[in-house]
C-alpha cells in the first residue's frame, strides 16, 4: 500500500476548479474515448490466456529481448527494475531501444539466439529506431520469420507492423485504439513481456484497479487536489521534481518524465504554450547536486518526496569506528534503510522549512506488485487531471510528430 500526503496548503483551492477536473477525467473514462482507465479490469483476460503460453517457453528461453522506445519500453524497464528484487526467478530481460549504435551492440552482446524470446513493440507499427534494430536484429541472427514462434508482436490493430505480422504468420497482441503509448503499460504493451517473463501481472492490475475504485468513489481527493494546485500555481512552480529515495526507482521516474513531459507540453485551446516540466532525481545521491539548487536557488519548483518504509534488504552499519572518521560513529549500528529513509526526512524538512517550496509525499509500505498498480494509476490520472485543467489534448503529441516528419525529409534528400 501507499501513503500519500498533501504538504502544501489545499484549503485554498477552488472546489469549482477540483470538481472540473473530476468530471472531466470522469467523462473521457465512461466515453470511452481515453481506454487506459479500463485496462487494470479489461487486460486481466490476457493474463490468462499468456499462461499457456508462458508453459510453452519456460524451459526454452531464458531472456526477453524487448525491441520497444518510449512508452513501448520505458513502463517496462520501471516495473523490471521495481520488482526484480522480490522476483528473482524472472527470466533476464534486454531492452533495444536507441539508435545509439554503441547500445544496439551491448544490448546484442547479451542476446543468445536459441534462448532469448524477441518482443517487438510499436503502437504506430512504424518507429523508426525500432523497426531499424528489428532489422539489426533479424540480418544479425539470420531469424526465420514465417510462423517463427521466437517473436512476437505488440501493436495497433491495423498498423503495418501488424500487417506484417499477419503476413509472416507470427503471434501477435493488440493495443487498443483508445490507449496512448505513454499510457499502455497495463495493455499488452507491459502485460506480454512481464507475464511471460514471470511477474504476477494479475497483482499489478489488482492494485491499478483497486486505485481506480477509490478514486471514482472520491476517496483519493488528494490527486484531485494536488493536480489542482500545480496547474494554478504553474506561472510561479511550472517545475515539479520527483525525489525518490531508491535505485529501484531511476527507471520509474523516467518513465513519469515522458508521460508528465509528453503529455502537458501543449498549447492550449487559446493557443497559449502550457506545460509543467518534469524532473526526475534519486535520493540521497542527488542530495549532493541538485538540493542546494532547490532550497536556495529559484522558487520555481514543486518536490515530491517518495521513499521506501521497509526494505527486503536489512543491511546493518558496523558498529566500527575509523580513526580520523568518528563524525560519521552516529549512524552505527543502524540499517541502510533507517539512514535513507532518515536522510529523505531530513530533506524534506529542510525543503518545508524554507517556507517557500510546495512539497508532497509519497511512501511506500514495501515494494509490491499491488503497489507498483497503484503508484501507476496514481500517475495516470493525475496526468489526465492536470491535461483537464490545462485545457489541452492529453493524449497527442503534435511536437513530436513534426520532428518525425523533418527525420524523413532528411533522409529522402538523398
Amino acid at each position: 500500500m501507499l501513503r500519500f500526503t498533501n504538504y502544501f496548503d489545499t484549503k485554498t483551492l477552488d472546489p469549482f476548479i477540483l470538481e472540473k477536473g473530476f468530471e472531466a477525467v470522469r467523462y473521457e473514462a465512461t466515453s470511452g474515448s481515453v481506454g487506459y482507465y479500463h485496462l487494470p479490469k479489461n487486460s486481466q483476460p490476457l493474463v490468462d490466456e499468456l499462461q499457456d503460453l508462458y508453459h510453452q517457453i519456460e524451459r526454452r528461453f531464458n531472456t526477453i529481448a524487448i525491441i520497444g522506445i518510449g512508452g513501448s519500453s520505458l513502463g517496462i524497464k520501471a516495473i523490471d527494475r521495481l520488482l526484480r528484487p522480490s522476483t528473482p526467478n524472472a527470466k533476464k530481460m534486454v531492452y533495444l531501444e536507441n539508435s545509439d549504435p554503441v547500445a544496439v551492440m551491448q544490448g546484442i552482446k547479451q542476446i543468445d539466439k536459441f534462448r532469448t524470446l524477441f518482443i517487438v513493440i510499436s503502437k504506430s507499427g512504424g518507429t523508426v529506431e525500432t523497426m531499424s534494430i528489428f532489422k539489426y536484429i533479424i540480418h544479425t541472427f539470420e531469424l526465420t520469420l514465417d510462423c517463427s514462434d521466437q517473436i512476437l508482436v505488440v501493436s495497433d490493430e491495423d498498423s503495418i507492423l501488424s500487417h506484417f505480422a499477419d503476413e509472416h504468420h507470427l503471434r501477435r497482441f493488440v493495443i487498443p485504439a483508445n490507449v496512448g503509448g505513454r499510457f499502455s503499460i497495463l495493455s499488452a504493451v507491459g502485460i506480454v513481456p512481464l507475464t511471460l517473463a514471470g511477474f504476477d501481472t494479475k497483482s499489478i492490475l489488482r492494485g491499478g484497479e483497486g486505485f481506480l475504485e477509490r478514486f471514482w468513489r472520491r476517496e483519493e481527493e488528494h490527486t484531485i487536489q494536488k493536480a489542482a494546485y500545480y496547474v494554478s500555481h504553474r506561472e510561479h512552480y511550472p517545475m515539479n521534481v520527483l525525489f525518490g529515495y531508491s535505485d529501484s526507482f531511476e527507471e520509474f521516474g523516467k518513465w513519469v518524465v515522458q508521460l508528465w513531459g509528453e503529455s502537458l507540453g501543449k498549447r492550449n485551446r487559446r493557443g497559449e504554450r502550457v506545460g509543467l516540466t518534469p524532473i526526475s532525481l534519486i535520493g540521497s545521491v542527488d542530495q549532493h547536486s541538485f538540493l542546494q539548487l532547490i532550497v536556495e536557488g529559484p522558487l520555481d519548483k514543486t518536490v515530491t518526496f517518495m521513499h521506501i518504509e521497509h526494505s527486503e534488504e536489512h543491511l546493518m552499519i558496523p558498529e566500527l569506528s575509523l580513526s580520523h572518521l568518528e563524525k560519521t560513529d552516529f549512524v552505527n549500528g543502524h540499517c541502510f534503510n533507517e539512514l535513507i529513509n532518515a536522510q529523505c526526512e531530513a530533506t524534506l524538512q529542510s525543503v518545508l522549512k524554507s517556507g517557500v517550496v510546495s512539497v508532497d509525499e509519497i511512501v511506500w509500505k514495501a515494494i509490491d506488485e499491488v503497489s507498483v498498480g497503484e503508484l501507476i494509476l496514481y500517475f495516470e490520472v493525475l496526468t489526465s487531471l492536470s491535461g483537464a485543467l490545462l485545457e489541452i489534448n492529453t493524449y497527442n503529441q503534435p511536437g513530436v510528430e513534426i520532428g518525425k516528419e523533418i527525420l524523413a525529409a532528411y533522409f529522402h534528400k538523398g
